[in-house]
């Protein structure tokens, strides 16, 4: 009996760490040395490569290969089909496995559908990638960016919101504060 489910299409290799009430759908592969944080979701078809480290409480949607070198802290959300990437100039004949640079996705982040992570980045608390963006360069806390190459375009709350010009969050009331390109919360609810 274990303490997570995976469907049993599922492959889920030896010397894997899988949380409590974590969920792994069809034809998904956690590989060998993969930890996944408790009450995950991983949906159809993902790929968690070797040494990935998932935080508790993530969703990664249908078709998403999270590959070596990749973290996710807890309460990110991955949407179908974006891609991570963890070499920046790869080629099929040369090898490069030394060179994999690492990609940080920090706590409650969002990856919109068909984004784009290109390898080395970090991604800042909270923030918003939105879908089909290329991402090239970090993003800062609460960020909201978009767009190839993605730019920051605005800011977001905990919660997802995007903030007008008061920096309040027109869902939970929390105040933000804009300091030098970033941004803060001051005031929780």
């Amino acid at each position: 009996m274990t303490d997570h489910f995976a469907h049993p299409t599922a492959v889920i290799d030896t010397d894997v760490e899988i949380g409590l009430g974590a969920r792994i759908w069809h034809f998904t592969h956690v590989c060998a040395g993969a930890r996944i944080g408790p009450g995950c979701v991983l949906g159809q078809n993902v790929m968690v490569g070797q040494r990935v480290r998932i935080g508790a409480r993530c969703k990664i949607q249908n078709n998403v290969s999270i590959y070596e070198a990749v973290t996710l802290e807890d309460e990110v959300f991955c949407g179908p089909s974006c891609v991570f990437t963890n070499v920046l100039t790869p080629r099929a004949f040369v090898e490069r496995k030394s060179e994999f640079s690492p990609t940080l996705v920090k706590r409650g982040a969002t990856i919109g559908a068909n984004a784009t992570i290109v390898c080395g980045v970090t991604i800042g608390r909270f923030a918003m990638i939105g879908a089909g963006a290329v991402v090239t360069a970090d993003v800062p806390d609460f960020g909201l960016v978009y767009g190839n190459p993605a730019r920051r375009r605005g800011w977001v709350s905990r919660a997802g919101d995007v903030l007008g010009a008061d920096l309040i969050c027109p869902r939970t009331g929390e105040r933000y504060r804009e300091w030098a390109g970033t941004l803060e919360l001051i005031e929780s609810k």
